[in-house]
């Protein structure tokens, strides 16, 4: 959502939640970024992430997997 006046260009610099279809569009995006990883090694409910292993051992390789996607993604 941009707004123009005779001031200048103001624009939304991050997702406002409070408009009407926000939270959808959030869940939408971060389940596409994050696809490769839901249910493998990562379970995503709106704004809470949880990185799952199957042994302690691969915890460290998950997590950085993760992060480093969402740093990729700018989240």
């Amino acid at each position: 959502m941009t707004f123009i006046t005779e001031y200048g260009f103001y624009y939304w610099k991050v997702m406002p939640f409070g408009l009407k279809n926000v939270g959808a569009t959030y869940q939408r995006m971060v389940n596409n970024i994050l696809k490769e990883q839901i249910r493998r090694n990562m379970e995503i409910y709106v704004d809470d992430m949880l990185v799952k292993s199957r042994a302690m051992n691969d915890h460290p390789s998950n997590l950085r997997e993760s992060l480093e996607r969402l740093k990729e993604c700018r989240l």
